[in-house]
């Protein structure tokens, strides 16, 4: 089957800068408590190459990207 990319956010080493939600919006959002969350199951394949951009400019690098 195809590969599915997840991700994943330790979010207790969250420091609220938002900039995964502004990178990538189609997958990260920030909570009513400004702490980031991924709220797709998958990530959608064509914003796949911004959401490991958001990943990769994590401050605190605590946003994860794996295949399920």
């Amino acid at each position: 089957g195809e590969i599915k990319m997840k991700a994943w956010i330790d979010r207790d080493g969250c420091i609220s800068c938002g900039l995964c939600a502004s990178t990538c919006p189609e997958v990260f959002r920030m909570d009513d408590e400004d702490i980031a969350e991924v709220y797709v199951d998958e990530i959608p394949e064509d914003v796949e190459d911004m959401a490991q951009e958001a990943a990769d400019s994590c401050p605190v690098s605590v946003i994860h990207i794996e295949e399920d």
